[in-house]
């Protein structure tokens, strides 16, 4: 058996569009797939690359704030995003209006973090 690779991750949001669109600003990504969420309800939008994906789904009833993810037991903490050039990755980040924060450089790479729209954390990271 060879080791498994991660295909996708799947988040709730207000506004589905908005969020894939940034996404694909962000990261260069292409929208992979869009149609109805599971069992026809809400909207679900799958963008990223040919190897792995962020699902979006925004659903019908609409959302709900609730406690911090890091306070939540199967809350999302972040999604950690790899990039060749962080600098230019933190401009486009700032020309959104995002604020970048809690830069590191440490071993195995440098970083820095942003919250989105809908208050989902994204980790930048360079390996480079």
């Amino acid at each position: 058996m060879s080791a498994g690779m991660l295909e996708h991750v799947n988040i709730t949001v207000a506004n589905a569009k908005r969020t894939a669109d940034l996404a694909c600003r962000l990261f260069d990504w292409r929208i992979r797939w869009q149609g109805s969420g599971l069992g026809g309800a809400g909207i679900s939008i799958h963008v990223g690359s040919d190897d792995s994906y962020v699902a979006i789904y925004q659903p019908n009833s609409g959302t709900r704030e609730g406690i911090s993810n890091y306070e939540q037991t199967g809350g999302l903490n972040h999604i950690g995003v790899v990039v060749d050039d962080l600098d230019a990755a933190e401009v486009r980040v700032k020309a959104e209006g995002l604020t970048p924060r809690s830069h590191g450089d440490y071993e195995p790479g440098k970083r820095f973090y942003f919250d989105d729209p809908n208050g989902i954390e994204w980790e930048v990271v360079s390996y480079g």
